[in-house]
């Protein structure tokens, strides 16, 4: 999971700068096949070759790892919002949450929770996306 948030961190942050792979290669000092390697998380990459493409990129190794992690936190809260949201469809009793002293088993959703329109009279667009209020 690491090199895959340092890959797309990479990527990312090439993209943003609007560089080609190739020309940040060569500035680098690494192939193009490392380099597209490094950024698809396939390659196992030494702190020299990372800070030699960070700072090709003007970062340091620092704040890539900084942006890898970052990438990870958001992916594992992801992770776990969309495990809770299905339990909640399902009607699960909900791990860890506990009300009076005592997990509850909480309701499906409901196909369409409101209505078939907005307030506005617009019908709903995503019918069957699921959305978790927490309080």
């Amino acid at each position: 999971m690491w090199r895959e948030a340092v890959g797309e961190a990479l990527r990312e942050k090439r993209h943003e700068f609007g560089r080609r792979l190739v020309d940040l290669a060569g500035d680098a000092g690494v192939s193009p096949q490392y380099l597209s390697e490094l950024e698809c998380g396939l390659k196992d990459r030494s702190s020299e070759m990372l800070d030699a493409v960070a700072g090709a990129l003007g970062l340091d190794a620092a704040e890539l790892g900084f942006r890898a992690a970052a990438r990870l936190r958001r992916a594992t809260r992801e992770a776990e919002l969309d495990s809770l949201a299905a339990a909640v469809r399902r009607g699960d009793a909900l791990p860890g949450i506990a009300l009076g002293g005592s997990a509850h088993t909480v309701d499906p959703l409901p196909e369409h929770p409101l209505s078939s329109a907005d307030p506005t009279g617009t019908p709903w667009s995503g019918a069957g996306e699921a959305f978790l209020l927490a309080a």
